[in-house]
């Protein structure tokens, strides 16, 4: 009935010898070729205690916890607790926000 039609050997071949040259340019250009390997994000969050962590999120203008999860390669939801927390311990304040986003400043 329908589906793709069969290719012929000659068809066949021309698509393999077109994928084995990407292939190669692709290694003499160092392999960069945009496809970037993934890395799961992190479950567990940075320590607030540390120095160095509470140094990256003063640098940021507002917090969200997208903003959050992007800089310290969390999960949403880690980011959300992770800016509670940090809420509660003084670090930084909650500005506005709804049931699905919220906003947080930094203290100066």
């Amino acid at each position: 009935m329908g589906g793709k039609k069969k290719l012929s050997l000659k068809q066949m071949e021309r698509m393999q010898a077109k994928k084995d040259d990407e292939t190669k340019t692709k290694e003499k250009k160092g392999g960069s070729g945009g496809a970037r390997e993934k890395k799961a994000p992190g479950i567990i969050p940075p320590d607030p205690k540390s120095e160095k962590i509470v140094g990256e999120i003063k640098k940021m203008k507002v917090l969200t916890p997208y903003a959050v999860a992007s800089r310290f390669d969390l999960r949403l939801s880690v980011a959300r607790d992770f800016l509670e927390e940090l809420a509660q311990r003084g670090v930084v304040q909650f500005v506005s926000g709804s049931k699905n986003l919220k906003i947080y400043k930094t203290m100066d």
